[in-house]
């Protein structure tokens, strides 16, 4: 994770399935990050049909990479590395293996018609505010 890779999906659906079976997800969950494939997206369908459960909702928020860059290099400029993978170097590395992988999730979820797309760009109160009316028109 540090250089930037994913974990191996095996390792991944387990520890999902493992947290998802604990009492205070009964009434379902927020995946932050997850899934980062196609394959894990499948194997988490599978997991989730297994429950009796699905997937409602999928946010994509939407950025900048040369933007993303610029706030990597402010953090550094601002007190030094925040994080020893918050660099320029990882982040390209980090946005290379997006691309590759997780990127193809957005049509797997917009052809299922979970996709919604916010503009995180937008100042934080408004990506908070339509994140919240989202979030507002799915069923609990």
């Amino acid at each position: 994770m540090a250089k930037g890779e994913l974990v191996p999906d095996e390792t991944v659906i387990r520890i999902i399935a493992e947290r998802y079976d604990q009492p205070d997800a009964m009434n379902g969950a927020v995946f932050d990050g997850f899934p980062r494939t196609i394959a894990q997206a499948q194997a988490l369908d599978t997991m989730l049909a297994e429950r009796g459960r699905k997937i409602d909702l999928v946010l994509e928020l939407k950025v900048d990479d040369a933007v993303l860059l610029s706030r990597v290099e402010a953090r550094i400029k601002a007190g030094g590395i925040l994080r020893s993978d918050d660099t320029p170097e990882t982040l390209a590395h980090r946005l290379a293996v997006y691309y590759k992988n997780t990127a193809p999730l957005i049509d797997y979820y917009r052809q299922q018609g979970k996709l919604k797309t916010v503009d995180g760009m937008a100042p934080v109160e408004a990506v908070t505010a339509e994140i919240a009316a989202i979030l507002d028109g799915v069923p609990a």
